[in-house]
């Protein structure tokens, strides 16, 4: 028997109504999408003052880990900048460290942030924690390398979409247990955070054509965990997994309602507050998986991107203070 689902924001559906959509992911469409072109970053910093550079870091196994490095120019470096660590989308499996760049340019514009995108490896090539520890290193070096980068060390916000939101959900978890380093706030954005797939949401958007289905979730899942068992799988590869949630940063979560990812991400939130932290969770009534990025220009992608950045006001000056 089908699910019902949740309606599309009329907006959206108008605009999705030109995309065409998938139902699932094999390696042979994965070799495929993989050869398209990426997004140029070029034409997002042509309007801005913006100073560009590349990184290369050595991974724990000693593989290449780029990294591009934003700053506002002209600027007063005598004056450390808050620093956003991004970590792209693209279901563990695409992406690199300029897809969804311009959610992070963003707040480069508010606030003089420090943007620095991590290119971590992808699976399958790469399974286990292996995404995750290239993402820990980059934020690891970026805490070291502070005063070069004109970073104040207490306002580092570590950020990511869809699978660049589940490692840096990931990479917090990592933070907290091994001590190092501080991290002002997550900033987590349609997530993907449980490889188990049960939830009523990820049942609702199975069987058919999406921006992100089912389907297409158990394939990214499958490329990333390898050969684990279930009983092997680290918390940091999969938050959901982990028992204890206490001890995180100042959060913030964002979904739409009609996603796969809704009910793992809404969950994510409640168990934030279960254990005593903050979360802020936003549901976007008509929202499908990753709205705000492919259609900025709609009116529910602009107060979905506009909050983020009130919230990241809020929480920035007091992570200044402490």
């Amino acid at each position: 028997m089908t699910t019902a689902r949740p309606g599309l924001d009329p907006e959206l559906n108008e605009l999705l109504a030109d995309m065409p959509l998938m139902s699932q992911l094999s390696p042979e469409l994965l070799a495929q999408l993989r050869r398209l072109p990426s997004a140029p970053v070029e034409s997002l910093l042509a309007h801005r003052q913006v100073e560009r550079r590349e990184f290369t870091l050595p991974a724990k196994d000693g593989a290449p880990i780029p990294l591009s490095v934003f700053s506002p120019a002209n600027t007063d470096r005598t004056a450390a900048a808050p620093c956003v660590y991004w970590m792209h989308g693209g279901g563990m499996v695409m992406g690199d460290r300029f897809s969804q760049i311009d959610i992070p340019l963003e707040w480069l514009d508010a606030f003089g942030a420090v943007v620095v995108s991590v290119d971590y490896r992808l699976a399958p090539e790469a399974t286990g924690t292996a995404l995750v520890d290239d993402c820990y290193q980059g934020l690891l070096w970026v805490a070291e390398h502070s005063a070069e980068l004109g970073v104040d060390p207490a306002r580092i916000v570590v950020a990511g979409a869809s699978a660049g939101g589940g490692l840096a959900a990931g990479v917090s978890l990592l933070a907290r247990d091994l001590g190092t380093p501080a991290i002002a706030a997550q900033m987590l954005i349609c997530p993907m955070l449980d490889h188990r797939g049960g939830s009523t949401s990820s049942r609702q958007y199975a069987g058919g054509p999406g921006v992100w289905t089912r389907e297409m979730n158990e394939f990214g899942w499958r490329c990333v965990l390898g050969d684990l068992t279930d009983d092997e799988i680290p918390v940091y590869v999969s938050p959901s997994l982990a028992d204890d949630l206490s001890g995180l940063p100042t959060t913030y979560i964002d979904t739409g309602s009609a996603e796969v990812f809704r009910d793992e991400d809404a969950e994510y939130a409640t168990r934030i507050w279960a254990a005593g932290g903050q979360a802020e969770l936003h549901v976007w009534a008509g929202g499908f998986h990753g709205f705000d990025a492919l259609y900025p220009q709609a009116q529910i992608s602009a107060t979905a991107r506009r909050t983020r950045t009130d919230w990241l006001a809020r929480v920035l000056p007091a992570a200044s203070a402490a």
